[in-house]
């Protein structure tokens, strides 16, 4: 059986990355679990300096798998818990996090990148939040640290109305660091990675801590989010929203 999570250690560095290419990397319960549980180790591990999450040469990720949402709305159920537990571990991780972005990033796949401290895109990346599209709202925090980020204009235009960004106006917003070439992408995350495994870990966290501000504030928008999308996933909106969306594909 092919393993979708991929985690290596190299030194200080864990190296986590999605397998599912054959679903475009579409984040199931399993994978879900596994990314969780990735985060929480490195962050109990003193020897772990770093954490790097990448996907595949033409795709980051399509966000959570839809089947599932599609059940979620079919029989009036929410959010699932494995969603959670990795919104969680994200928000309260002190370990820096570095993405290597290729191709797509939808929904969660755009969204877990606000939490991130570091993200190198390659000249092919997209990234799009069809949220509104499928009957339901932002979540991972987005809504509120996306408009922190771009401002409320650019952040409904991506969250609400759709919008997807290429790799430069994502630069350009501040969602992305630098944009090279597909081949370039995975050397210049492990350098970003390298260089920040070599700083004091401790001055690091604490720096860290203060940048992104409060994991209480974070996760009570994200609850608040979880809240709200459960309850839009058992609207009759939603449910049409998924249906067409599958009967479109077949």
């Amino acid at each position: 059986m092919t393993e979708h999570v991929i985690i290596i250690d190299e030194g200080p560095i864990r190296i986590v990355r999605m397998n599912r290419l054959e679903k475009m990397n579409a984040i199931t319960d399993d994978m879900y679990d596994k990314l969780a549980g990735a985060l929480e180790d490195a962050a109990h591990n003193k020897n772990i300096h770093c954490v790097v999450i990448t996907g595949g040469t033409k795709v980051f990720s399509a966000g959570s798998d839809l089947k599932d949402f599609l059940h979620a709305a079919q029989h009036m159920e929410g959010l699932r818990p494995a969603v959670g537990r990795f919104l969680r571990g994200l928000v309260h991780t002190e370990k820096p996090v570095v993405a290597g972005v290729q191709g797509v990033a939808i929904g969660i796949g755009m969204t877990m990148l606000l939490h991130f401290d570091y993200v190198v895109a390659a000249t092919n990346a997209r990234f799009s939040a069809p949220f509104a599209e499928l009957g339901v709202v932002p979540e991972a925090g987005s809504s509120l640290l996306a408009p922190r980020l771009m401002g409320v204009r650019r952040a409904f235009a991506l969250l609400v109305m759709g919008r997807p960004l290429d790799a430069e106006q994502a630069k350009a917003v501040g969602l992305v660091n630098i944009v090279v070439p597909p081949e370039q992408v995975d050397e210049e995350v492990m350098k970003a990675a390298r260089e920040i495994a070599a700083l004091p870990v401790q001055a690091v966290a604490a720096s860290r801590r203060l940048i992104h501000g409060s994991p209480a504030e974070i996760m009570k928008r994200t609850i608040e989010e979880a809240d709200i999308f459960r309850a839009r996933l058992r609207s009759p909106e939603a449910r049409a929203a998924f249906e067409r969306f599958f009967n479109r594909k077949h």
